[in-house]
């Protein structure tokens, strides 16, 4: 599912599985080769934290002589990465799914890719463009709706956009859709603002479609590494997300921040997009993309 991985992230495989391919092929391995471990999780992002804790489990691992080769090491370092994503697995999306993020982070373009995943399977989907803030994202997004076939809500530019979430929530239950995405301001000043906005919009949702009906995921950008930490740990503190949808990751060395995000604020990746097609998103598939990070 994940061989995109070899032919996209050319950096991870250059900068961190060249390195780990050589470390896991090692007929025998020392305390040194765990201190170089060490550094390449960090180098790719996996945290300090997440990568204090694998190093700890592997580091008694080896003291009970449970590792003495890099094969020992390969399915030691698989089944912690395993362990740490599935513990925190995303569930299915629900009918209303609300998409936050910085701008900048691919919210746009995730939420048309999206879109275009759910039109093909012969599902009705709905956007609604509560981005009023900022009028590029509004025209963006028509734009979008435009090339993958999909109804659009829309409002002025400055409109509260809450007020657009309501009228496309009526639209959305009195024509019978099965999926209502929507669009929110990735551009606000202070984390009260984002709380207050985004509480708002769901106050709205709730009213006319039940609050059980929400998926909220956070988009952020692969290519920010630990910034993306920072980012997904504000909007964790300001609204409750169920899950990240990890863009751009097309052109970084930095995919271990999946590790941190999961590990550390206990939030699941739903889907990862890559590339400029439409087409280019997955459902976050753990065990594959641990296999493929880790092959040789």
């Amino acid at each position: 599912m994940f061989n995109f991985i070899k032919k996209k992230l050319q950096k991870i495989y250059q900068a961190v599985a060249t390195k780990l391919g050589g470390l896991l092929g090692k007929e025998k391995i020392d305390q040194n080769d765990l201190k170089q471990l060490e550094v390449i999780l960090l180098e790719a992002d996996v945290g300090v934290q997440t990568t204090r804790k694998i190093m700890q489990d592997l580091s008694n691992r080896f003291a009970s002589g449970e590792l003495t080769k890099g094969e020992d090491l390969k399915n030691s370092l698989n089944t912690l990465l395993n362990d740490l994503l599935i513990g925190n697995k995303f569930e299915q999306i629900k009918p209303v799914v609300l998409f936050v993020g910085i701008n900048g982070s691919g919210k746009t373009t995730a939420i048309s890719k999206l879109a275009r995943q759910l039109k093909g399977e012969n599902k009705k989907v709905l956007l609604a463009a509560a981005d009023t803030f900022r009028a590029a994202a509004t025209e963006q997004l028509v734009e979008w709706a435009k090339k993958v076939g999909v109804d659009i809500v829309t409002g002025q530019e400055n409109q509260d956009p809450a007020s657009v979430v309501y009228q496309a929530c009526e639209k959305f239950k009195n024509e019978q859709y099965d999926y209502l995405i929507v669009d929110t301001a990735g551009r606000l000043q202070t984390k009260i603002n984002l709380m207050n906005e985004l509480a708002k919009i769901k106050r709205v949702i709730e009213k006319i479609l039940g609050a059980d009906n929400i998926t909220t995921l956070l988009t952020v950008d692969a290519m920010l590494g630990q910034n993306s930490f920072e980012q997904a740990k504000i909007f964790n503190e300001s609204t409750h997300l169920d899950g990240i949808i990890l863009t751009k990751m097309d052109g970084t060395g930095k995919g271990g921040i999946v590790f941190a995000i999961v590990q550390e604020l206990k939030i699941p990746v739903a889907y990862i997009t890559f590339g400029e097609n439409l087409d280019a998103i997955k459902i976050f598939d753990e065990e594959e993309y641990v296999k493929e990070l880790l092959e040789k």
